[in-house]
């Protein structure tokens, strides 16, 4: 899996203050020994920019940072294991994990808003893990979440959780009355009280989305369990390897089941997730199977060369990992698949690449 990187420059020049004040990130990561490569990572409205990186040393770590301009949301990486942290200015945050509980069993200190996102995510990844997310439990969980964003909507905390992604599924659902609710006090929050924030408007658009969300969709509708009920479908138009401009809303008309793959032919995953798609789609081609595959390469000719053997529609957008459509569908990694179903809406993002027969096999 490839993890993109969406570069910003404006949005990265003005979440810093650039004054010469820092913020630092330190702590110990108990196993870690002299070896472990940790990552530091800044959010710019859900995309992840790669900021300073480090080697433990002892187990110990230390980072220091340009403060930013507007409270924000960063992550602590060590390989596909993250933990997420807000810095307001010159926070001095302290981090204390272990190498096999990265994510898990750690603890986080240096300001309230970190011991607060620190609290309720570590309950939450709980959750997620033991697959929980619908129980009373959870409910309880959820409504105590609330009554805190309640308290501070403007805040970077409740910026991050009404925007979080759990399971492959949002937090808070545009198509629940409560979690609408929510957002709208959020971005009203950020749109009255942080009009010079990068973040609101980022927060208004995604009020828009959810707006324009529950007006196309039946809110009334049995929930089912897929992404919590269908979502819109995002326009994308490109040019495929003969050069025909594609649209995924007219190949989704037509009453077949598409599979949506986002890509990169240039990583090593490719080969072998384009067999599993070809022997999906031979196998349900018959019975009204589409593959509207993006490639998110910046090489043409490389893409060109990939593509000229696969069977089905295969376009590239040429703003490789800056890709609009890819910010769209939330894809912060590739590769990424959504099952598009005969009714011409998504149905189901497939988080298991493994299980992706039996996932379309439900919908033909």
């Amino acid at each position: 899996m490839k993890k993109l990187t969406f570069i910003a420059v404006a949005l990265v020049a003005l979440m810093c203050s650039c004054t010469g004040n820092k913020f630092k990130v330190a702590g110990n990561v108990k196993g870690a020994g002299d070896t472990a490569t940790l990552f530091l990572e800044a959010s710019i409205n859900g995309k992840w920019l790669l900021i300073d990186s480090t080697v433990t040393s002892g187990d110990g770590f230390s980072m220091a940072e340009e403060a930013p301009q507007y409270p924000n949301i960063y992550r602590l990486t060590y390989r596909d294991k993250s933990i997420y942290f807000p810095i307001d200015s010159i926070d001095q945050i302290k981090i204390e994990t272990s190498i096999k509980k990265f994510d898990e069993d750690y603890n986080l200190s240096g300001s309230k808003n970190a011991e607060m996102m620190a609290k309720y995510d570590k309950q939450l990844n709980k959750f997620a893990r033991s697959g929980d997310l619908a129980s009373p439990a959870f409910k309880q969980w959820k409504d105590g979440l609330n009554r805190a964003i309640a308290k501070d909507p403007a805040g970077i905390v409740s910026y991050y959780f009404v925007n979080k992604q759990v399971a492959g599924r949002p937090l808070y659902d545009p198509l629940d009355k409560t979690d609408f609710k929510i957002i709208g006090a959020v971005t009203n929050a950020f749109d009255n009280f942080r009009p010079n924030d990068p973040r609101r408007d980022f927060m208004v658009e995604t009020f828009k989305m959810a707006l324009a969300q529950r007006r196309s969709t039946n809110a009334s509708a049995p929930r089912d369990t897929i992404v919590a009920t269908q979502a819109s479908l995002i326009e994308i138009k490109l040019q495929d390897k003969k050069g025909k401009m594609q649209s995924l809303q007219e190949v989704a008309s037509h009453g077949n089941v598409v599979i949506l793959n986002f890509t990169m032919y240039s990583q090593t995953f490719s080969p072998s997730l384009n067999k599993l798609l070809n022997d999906v789609y031979s196998k349900y081609k018959s019975r009204g199977l589409e593959i509207f595959q993006v490639s998110l390469d910046e090489n043409e000719a490389q893409w060109m060369q990939a593509a000229a053997s696969l069977p089905w529609i295969v376009m590239r957008d040429t703003n490789g990992e800056n890709s609009t459509y890819a910010s769209a569908y939330a894809v912060g990694s590739v590769p990424a698949i959504f099952i598009i179903g005969r009714n011409g809406e998504i149905v189901e993002r497939v988080e298991n690449i493994e299980q992706l027969d039996a996932v379309v096999a439900k919908y033909m």
